[in-house]
């Protein structure tokens, strides 16, 4: 995947030979345009990805709405499928969209997502620096080229007094096409039918969960070299903040448990590039310019989804199967182990 490498590359390239030969007015004023179309684009391509990313940490949290006995432990071992929908596996531009580039051989396009295809479009655009042209020509970011995305997980909780239970979720870092995910984070849950003892009395529970998870979904750059040396922009990372807040409703029919569930939360994304500086650092911080002009599309998101959930005991043993949806589509698989 090359996301927003085009881009960013461009913009280190430019910046570089500009800076160094030439402070014109003019091309300047190219320079600003350029990052702006960067911008734009980047933003267009990222945002699903990181959209994607808060459905998956999303899902899954609550294994039941009953209450745990003091100090009760459940294992569980989780693998997740977040299902791509086809709206936002690409994003049209026209040439009228950019300040500095125009679509090589063609008016518009269907440019692809993170999520999207691997279909290669080219992008060009000209530096006029005191009557030296210089051409731009970049590839269009690509996507993941999948129906769905697929990674495990580690999940655990405690219980801990006055109907309380502690929920924490881990995952490494699992490889995606040129990139990979990654989620940790922490919940407590309260059981609040515990108050109401006829409710309870028909196996039916309410409780309420509060829980912080990060993502971070990150895609590799291919190393590029230039007249000044390596750019160093070897990755580009989505980085989400997410609180949420859920509320539950089961049904337990001996052996087997059927939980409904409304989740709500907020998410701060936030873009930025790393890995190890390249040789172009001596001559002018691309990183540091790059990260600084990204700053201009982080953005603050709030989510509502619903979520079924189906849980069966054989012995110490919990099957458990459940679906997230909203504006995307989230499947999670777990078997867990309670440890009394």
């Amino acid at each position: 995947m090359h996301s927003a490498k085009s881009y960013i590359i461009a913009l280190g390239l430019c910046l570089s030979g500009v800076m160094a030969t030439a402070q014109s007015q003019q091309t300047m004023e190219q320079i600003g345009h350029l990052l702006e179309d960067a911008l734009f684009v980047s933003d267009k391509y990222l945002t699903p990805a990181a959209d994607a990313a808060i459905y998956q940490s999303s899902s899954a949290w609550l294994t039941t709405a009953k209450s745990r006995e003091l100090w009760d432990v459940t294992i569980g071992v989780n693998a997740n499928v977040f299902f791509v929908p086809k709206r936002d596996r690409s994003f049209t531009v026209n040439n009228s969209d950019f300040s500095f580039f125009t679509i090589e051989n063609a008016t518009t396009a269907e440019l692809p997502t993170a999520l999207g295809n691997d279909d290669r479009f080219y992008l060009t655009g000209e530096i006029d620096d005191n009557g030296s042209v210089s051409p731009v020509r970049m590839r269009a970011p690509e996507g993941i080229d999948t129906e769905s995305i697929t990674y495990p997980y580690l999940q655990a909780s405690v219980g801990l007094p006055f109907g309380t239970e502690l929920i924490a979720k881990y995952s490494t870092k699992v490889k995606l096409k040129k990139g990979h995910y990654q989620v940790y984070g922490a919940g407590l849950k309260h059981t609040v039918s515990r108050y109401f003892p006829t409710v309870e009395a028909k196996n039916v529970f309410v409780s309420v969960l509060a829980a912080y998870s990060h993502e971070d979904i990150s895609f590799s750059f291919l190393d590029t070299e230039t007249q000044f040396g390596n750019l160093g922009l070897n990755q580009i990372s989505g980085l989400v903040n997410t609180w949420q807040f859920q509320a539950s409703v089961s049904k337990k029919w001996n052996k087997f448990e059927l939980m409904s569930s409304v989740i709500g939360n907020t998410s701060q994304i936030k873009y930025e590039v790393g890995g190890p500086k390249g040789e172009i650092e001596n001559i002018l911080p691309v990183q540091y310019i790059v990260n600084e002009r990204l700053k201009d599309i982080y953005k603050t998101k709030t989510n509502v989804l619903g979520e079924i959930s189906g849980r069966y005991q054989i012995g110490k043993i919990y099957l458990q199967s459940a679906f997230a949806f909203g504006k995307f589509a989230n499947a999670n698989f777990s078997i867990q182990y309670e440890i009394i």
